[in-house]
């Protein structure tokens, strides 16, 4: 018995049927790949933070976009849909529907069992293609775990800020903003203490 070919598609055909689908997917060379739908932790993690530093941006040049907008990486072709990412200046959008931006200054991905390893391996490499990108922040959805990457001047990526205490904060630098792991962590439930 043969396997059969897997079907490819082409990035038009993958943003037609994105934009008309009930659930989001990811595209990766012509693969497409369905995206799970989150835990209660997750969920918390991401309106906490999304919360905090949509206030704090309240007037200024940035602002968050929580995982409904896509984004797309043009030196790889990855479309996805960061938990949550900061774009600072005027949005840049990969066409006229303005419903896949290119130009975020920091992308945050809340861990879970499933997408840890991608999103600290293959996922932070294509991340760091993109020229805009100063931060990447990773926030443990099972733990009290905390990590912030930054680009330093001469493009070189390094675990900028790091916290695995309740009572700790983290910095996103770029943005001049510190966040506290307990306003992060708050209304979780079940975390494993490390």
């Amino acid at each position: 018995m043969t396997a059969q070919p897997q079907k490819t598609y082409s990035q038009e055909e993958y943003l037609e049927m994105e934009r008309e689908a009930d659930y989001k997917s990811e595209y990766y060379r012509g693969e497409i790949f369905a995206m799970a739908g989150a835990s209660h932790n997750h969920n918390r993690i991401t309106e906490n933070m999304s919360i905090d530093i949509g206030s704090f941006l309240k007037g200024k040049s940035c602002r968050t976009y929580s995982s409904d907008l896509r984004m797309y990486i043009p030196s790889n072709g990855l479309y996805t849909y960061p938990d949550l990412l900061i774009v600072c200046g005027k949005n840049e959008y990969r066409d006229d529907k303005k419903d896949t931006v290119l130009n975020p200054a920091i992308i945050i991905e809340v861990l879970s069992e499933s997408t840890s390893g991608y999103d600290r391996g293959e996922k932070f490499h294509f991340y760091r293609s993109i020229p805009s990108l100063k931060e990447y922040v990773l926030i443990d959805s099972l733990s009290v775990a905390a990590e912030v990457f930054k680009k330093n001047d001469e493009g070189v990526w390094f675990l900028a800020s790091e916290a695995y205490d309740i009572s700790e904060s983290i910095e996103l630098g770029s943005i001049d903003l510190k966040l506290n792991l307990a306003d992060i962590y708050a209304d979780t439930e079940d975390l494993v203490i490390i």
